[in-house]
């Protein structure tokens, strides 16, 4: 029983010890193999020369009647002398411990292990260099190095060796990836031999030696901001071009993904759930791969227009492609400019270039949006111009305004095909059909001369302004939905702009008076006059309306009066791939990024020789802490034990209480009468009276 209470007192520093001792016997040994010097029996980082007279004295041995050697053994040795007799693969295994042919040692020991080793085909190695060191790939120097890290511009290195079979065959991954990444990111390479540049790649042990942990080739990065050359990441993942583009587009470089979607997701999830405002761009894909860096790039550039996504093209599904947008096979690229608006589709493949000048040329609406963010653009905003010039005195703005839903996307279509019709009309003056321009000449002659823009404006976001235009309270056209309220009713109205050249030069002359400019600096610099339409929906009826406003706002004298306008609200402004974009660290500064981007594992303990001395450490700590306080306890059990047997033998002292008249009594105990004791009367006591 004793023996048990022991071992259950000491169970933790006997844990710790019998833990240290295993680490340090079985455990250590395993992380630290021998080494190909350790088969030659000479000295870590020997010379050549040694090597070769080492071997020499082993191969005599082989031949001796009385060798024991297994032919596993002599394969060891052979491939240690071939592989430290290489000058490029000997200073591999000494820098950073790389060994290239590891595999060609283990399937000859499986092919030949029941064979004599004079059978052995030799030499075991055969060369398998890069011999491609020229500028086409861009091979670093530690002074090119610095200077390169130093433009604001991202930079992936390859680091390989001329040793390599594997870097021998990653060479034509690295060119696809190169062209690929060509306009996003810079590549270069770093050959293992330049130890001092390479050295920068490389982790560290506990022992302090480098090493590259998925061996070479390795990849690392630098972002645009980076400029210390510690300030890296590495490549976690697998040796691909999809899988490396994909990496350095999304972490380094931070471009948004382009998704996938399926023809039931592509109506609900893409086209109904991005912001009505933008152009819809679908990419069709046979293959299913990702989004090449370019139209990553783009979908970044041109995020504030246009939304993107891929869709995977399947034979079964062709009609429905070819009923609903006109693609007839993939791949193809299609835009989708706005409610009933013929959709623009491209079929084949494109260049950068190419798919830049089509993003350009369709990177709006036919019918754009009134924002806080194109009023002045699109000559919408009292504070600007018209889109024609500066000095432009007249112009016109037609809008239709409502909350975003079926109604508002019916009027919208009405309104681009009556801006249609007005781009038609000037077709036809300039083609001598003049009959059918006539009833519409005025509002063809105003959008041909960039006097009149046709937009329409979000009432439920702008609401201010909404209602400020059309004098309406927040219903119908303008402000949120209510309750169980389906009353859309969308509103379409012209907004006049007037410049005034001599209110304009008053304001000038006043800009030196503090007062004056700050009770007018929210005045706007044009005057604006509203008509709202309440004719029928036909698009013949509205540009009529349209002509007859500019013909009578051209021609009449109206006076000229500013008010104070709601300014547009902004709208959304947020990135929604900066949420994946990685903060860089400078590498092996934190445990976190060691564990995230380097790939740190508790593997990497096992090759601490300090383990097993610190587990043998604690136990020693444990052990001598558990015994000084169990000692003292028993201590103190042995010193309260006399002094209880004397306190039981004192008489108890009787409990007090407070009487009646505040004398002290005892509870049934009276203290003993001496024998000796008299009772004195006194003369003036009370008892005598």
């Amino acid at each position: 029983m004793a023996i048990q209470e022991e071992v259950r007192r000491y169970w933790l520093p006997i844990l710790l010890s019998a833990a240290g001792f295993l680490f340090q016997l079985f455990v250590l040994p395993k992380s630290f193999p021998p080494s190909h010097y350790d088969a030659l029996r000479i000295q870590r980082f020997a010379p050549v020369e040694r090597v070769v007279e080492a071997y020499g004295i082993l191969s005599k041995e082989w031949l001796a009647e009385t060798n024991d050697q297994s032919t596993a053994d002599i394969l060891k040795i052979r491939y240690a002398y071939e592989l430290l007799t290489n000058p490029i693969l000997k200073r591999d295994y000494d820098l950073f411990g790389l060994d290239h042919h590891k595999d060609v040692l283990d399937r000859v020991k499986d092919q030949y292990q029941k064979e004599h080793f004079l059978k052995v085909d030799l030499p075991l190695l055969k060369d398998s260099l890069v011999h491609s060191t020229d500028d086409a790939f861009n091979v670093l120097t530690y002074e090119s190095f610095m200077s390169a890290i130093a433009e604001d511009y991202p930079m992936l290195i390859l680091v390989y060796s001329k040793g390599s079979p594997r870097c021998a065959q990653f060479i034509e991954h690295w060119k696809q990836i190169a062209t690929r990444l060509d306009g996003l990111a810079n590549t270069a390479m770093v050959e293992v031999g330049d130890g001092k540049l390479a050295g920068y790649f490389a982790e560290q042990r506990f022992s302090q030696q480098p090493f590259f942990r998925n061996g070479i080739p390795a990849l690392v990065a630098y972002p645009a901001n980076c400029r210390n050359p510690s300030c890296y990441m590495r490549f976690p993942g697998e040796l691909t071009v999809d899988s490396v583009v994909d990496w350095v587009a999304s972490s380094i470089v931070g471009l948004p993904r382009i998704l996938y979607y399926s023809k039931e997701a592509l109506g609900p999830q893409f086209i109904g759930k991005t912001s009505h405002h933008k152009v819809k761009v679908i990419f069709f894909s046979i293959t299913g791969e990702r989004a090449t860096p370019f139209l990553r790039q783009a979908a970044q550039e041109y995020s504030s227009y246009a939304s993107f996504a891929f869709v995977l093209w399947k034979e079964d599904e062709s009609q429905i492609w070819w009923n609903s947008l006109g693609v007839e096979s993939a791949p193809a690229l299609v835009f989708l400019k706005g409610p009933g608006a013929k959709p623009v589709v491209y079929h084949g493949t494109f260049s950068k270039s190419e798919f830049t000048e089509i993003m350009e040329e369709h990177k709006h609406q036919e019918l754009r949006q009134l924002r806080s963010d194109t009023s002045l653009e699109l000559g919408c905003d009292a504070r600007g111009h018209s889109r024609a010039r500066k000095d432009m005195a007249i112009w016109y703005c037609v809008v239709v305004a409502g909350r975003p839903g079926v109604e508002l996307s019916k009027k919208r279509q009405i309104l681009r095909k009556a801006q249609d019709q007005l781009l038609s009309a000037v077709d036809s003056s300039t083609t001598g059909n003049v009959e059918k321009t006539v009833e519409v000449a005025s509002a063809a002659t105003a959008l041909k001369d960039d006097r009149l823009t046709f937009v329409w404006l979000d009432g439920e976001l702008q609401k201010k302004i909404c209602a400020f235009y059309l004098a309406t309270d927040y219903n119908g056209a303008c402000g949120p939905r209510g309750f169980e309220d389906d009353n859309d009713k969308p509103e379409v109205f012209i907004v006049r702009f007037q410049r005034n050249a001599t209110y304009e030069a008053l304001k000038a002359d006043k800009k030196h008076n503090l007062m004056d400019t700050l009770q007018g600096q929210d005045t706007p610099d044009a005057s604006q006059l509203v008509a709202r339409y309440n004719g029928p929906d036909e698009i013949l009826e509205i540009n009529k309306w349209v002509s007859q406003i500019i013909k009578d706002g051209d021609a009449r004298e109206i006076p000229y009066f500013t008010s104070k306008v709601p300014d547009l609200l902004p709208e959304e402004t947020s990135k929604e791939w900066l949420s994946g974009t990685k903060s860089i660290r400078s590498a092996g500064k934190s445990i976190k990024e060691r564990v995230k981007n380097n790939g740190f594992s508790l593997k990497d303990y096992l090759t601490d020789p300090r383990v097993g001395p610190a587990l043998l450490l604690l136990a020693c700590i444990s052990w001598g802490t558990i015994w000084f306080k169990h000692s003292q306890a028993t201590q103190k059990t042995k010193d309260e034990a006399p002094k209880d047997k004397t306190e039981s033998r004192r008489r108890p002292r009787p409990k007090l209480s407070t009487s009646l008249f505040g004398q002290p009594t005892t509870d049934g105990v009276a203290d003993p009468v001496p024998k000796d004791a008299r009772q004195w009367d006194l003369e003036d006591s009370d008892s005598d009276q």
